[in-house]
Parts: C-alpha cells; structure tokens; sequence
C-alpha cells in the first residue's frame, strides 16, 4: 500500500480527516514516530474502537490537536477522497478530471483527483464533485466496492438482510449487495439496519475502509457483533463476584421524594458512574450503562432494587443488586411553595399525592411523576393535612448498587 510505503520512509505527511475549528483545510502534520492511537473521546468499549485504533496505527487516520477523534461527525467527499489516497494503492483507471468546483489549489484537489483516476469517486452532472457535502453511507460503500472491483451475485436475495432496504438508492443497490459479500458493512446498533442515505461519520467511514483492507488482506480481521454476515467470537464468560459496588447516579433529577405510603414501587433508571473494570483493565461494565430498577419503601426507609443493566451496546442482562436503605426525611408544611419542593426533584405517586394534599395545589397530582398513575387516587388520604413526612433520595450519592449474587457477563 502507498501509505506504507510512505510510512517507511519516514517523510510523509498524515492527513486528518476532519477540519481544524474555523479552518478551511484539514489538518497536516508531520507523521510522528508513533502515530497516536488512543483518544479521550474513543474508550475501549466503543463500538468502533478497534477500527479507529488499528487505522491510527497504520498513519490512515488521525486525530485532532486537543487528543480527539469526534467519532460522531460527518466525513465530507473530500474528506473521505483524502482517506481513500491514504489507504489504497490501487492502478489508474481512467484518465483524471478538473472538476467545475475543485480549483487546482484546494487542499484536497489531489486527493480527488487520484480518488478518481482509480475507480474510488466519481462526481455529479455537470462535472461537479460536491467537494463538501457530507458523503452518505451508501456512497462510502458504493466507493469501496468499485474501486476494489467487487462484484455480487444474488443482489435481492442479499439485500433482504436490511430491514430498510426499500431506501437503497437503484444506483447502490448491486454495490452494497458486494460490499455486503465482502463482510465490508458494519452497522451499529444493528446489523439488520444499514440507514444508507444518511451521512456516514467519521466512525463509520474507518469501520468501512478497515473493513475492506481486512477483505483485501491487507489486515487482520477483528471480531465485531456490528459486522454484517461475521460469525462473532463467543468470549468466555467474565463473573462479577457478589458484594462488588457499581457506583451510579441520576441525570434527571436532583432529589427523589418518595412517601411511606406509596401504593406501588417507584420506577427509576439510573446510569452507572464511571467504567466497571477488571484487574487485567478489561472494561467490564461501561460508564453511562443504564440500570433499571425501582424505589420500595421498606421499614422506615427506601431502598433501590436493580432488576435489568442494560449495557452501552445495547446488551440487556438481569441483575440482582441494592442500595442502601435510606432514611433520611423531609417535612413539608401547609403553606410551602410547591415550585420550591418539586424544584430539581422527581416524586413518586405517594409523594406527589402528599404534596399535593398538604400544600392544596392539585395540580401536581395530575402531572408526570415516576410511576403517577396513583397519584390521583391517594389525594383525599393526604387532604386537610398540616404536615407530611417523605423519604428524601439524593440519587447520586445514596443508590451506589452492591451486587447481591454474582453477574455474569458475556
């Protein structure tokens, strides 16, 4: 490959995909000795890591300035031109073209120009090449199989994996369905869903182009469950002990109030705090997992009991894990400012039927609250009251989970 070559000899310049903040040309820099393959925005759970990471390492891909990737963004066509150069050393095919838009100084006018000569990128009626409209995914794939000279047999029957494959562009259509062959697609969160017309990012444009080195043996294949038609490896399962700690928190409120008296458990989904790692620094369990459960009342307390994590890839497992029981409460007077006690808070039925009661504004009782559907029933309990008692949660530092049988994950 070009790249490599020009890896060796330790003169080339790394192109980065994305745009520096208010400039108007990518990124050049002088390839380092060791290209940078982790960035902050990047873990190791992340759908694309291992794509990103390995492009990173062969010099195909950089980051920017402040140790980001932005996974997330858009790639434009010139973008995706200038990684193409990068990646492949494909033969000229036909002669280059100016295009109307891409004058001889613009940063990647060489860039597609070569992206063309080699069957990679074509351009649009009138000898124009859109040099920064953000290229959908359709073209990313439609790119790759033709200037690797991919070719499908059985395109209807293929296709049909793709519960969207109505919106497939005609053009696209025998393209994807080889690209697809060559196990180049990569769709997250799921396989079955290609979303071809939307803009690919820049996550899912080194997932692709990996994608194609790994069918051209130029590199290693990883395993991935978001590769289409890859029979993923089964890990052995990894065992959390029972007594292990998830620290969570809450992102919706602020303060949960729930009342002895609510007729039901309180729904609540909170988000664990930071990874769950392993001695060896497998992450176990990703930050921002979400973990389903609900409030009881219990004795004279609270306590929040976990029933489903749902992991950060989409994963459901069924987990067995508690806070502590809190007792910490609030009095509400006749008299107080409902704004001021529903401020920040989230309230369970009971508790917003209390309020409601105490205070005399109604209202409350018909609004959303967590789990509200008795909220309205259990108002005449609390009517004519001067004063009510509720347990008052600080959800992000009283419903810590400890894990009461062990969790296996896959």
């Amino acid at each position: 490959m070009s790249s490599f070559n020009s890896w060796r000899s330790g003169t080339a310049l790394l192109i980065a995909l994305s745009l520096t903040a208010g400039a108007a040309a990518p990124l050049v820099i002088q390839a380092p000795v060791q290209a940078q393959t982790n960035f902050f925005d990047v873990q190791s759970s992340y759908w694309a890591a291992p794509f990103i990471q390995e492009l990173a390492r062969r010099e195909i891909i950089s980051g920017f300035p402040d140790g980001s990737f932005r996974p997330d963004d858009p790639v434009t066509r010139a973008q995706f031109a200038a990684m193409v150069r990068q990646a492949f050393d494909q033969a000229q095919v036909r002669n280059p073209v100016n295009f109307v838009d891409v004058p001889s100084n613009y940063w990647a006018y060489t860039a597609i120009q070569e992206a063309y000569s080699i069957g990679f990128l074509t351009g649009y009626p009138g000898n124009v090449f859109n040099p920064n409209q953000n290229i959908p995914r359709a073209q990313v794939l439609v790119s790759l199989a033709n200037g690797l000279g991919y070719s499908a047999s059985g395109v209807g029957s293929t296709l049909q994996i793709y519960s969207d494959s109505s919106s497939i562009p005609d053009y696209a259509q025998t393209s994807i369905a080889a690209a697809t062959q060559e196990q180049i697609v990569v769709n997250y969160p799921n396989t079955q869903v290609l979303n071809p017309n939307r803009p690919a990012t820049r996550a899912e444009v080194a997932a692709f182009i990996y994608q194609a080195l790994v069918s051209s043996g130029e590199a290693v294949a990883v395993s991935s469950p978001y590769i289409v038609g890859q029979t993923p490896v089964v890990q052995p399962a990894v065992r959390i002990p029972s007594g292990t700690v998830i620290p969570v928190g809450y992102s919706d409120a602020d303060k949960i109030y729930v009342a002895p008296e609510e007729p039901d458990p309180v729904p609540v989904t909170l988000l664990v705090d930071r990874d769950i790692i392993s001695a060896d620094g497998t992450v176990l369990i990703p930050a921002n997992s979400q973990v389903v459960g609900e409030v009881r009342v219990t004795g004279n307390g609270a306590q929040f009991y976990a029933n489903q994590l749902v992991l950060t890839n989409g994963s459901r497992l069924a987990i067995d894990a508690t806070s502590q029981v809190v007792t910490r409460t609030e009095e509400i007077r006749r008299g107080a400012s409902v704004r001021e006690v529903i401020t920040g808070a989230a309230l369970g039925a009971g508790a917003a039927a209390a309020v409601a009661g105490v205070t005399g504004d109604r209202a409350i009782a018909t609004e959303e609250v967590l789990g509200g559907v008795g909220a309205g029933a259990l108002l005449n309990f609390f009517l004519g009251r001067d004063r009510v008692t509720l347990i008052s949660i600080d959800p992000n530092t009283d419903l810590d989970l400890t894990l009461n049988s062990p969790l296996a994950l896959q």
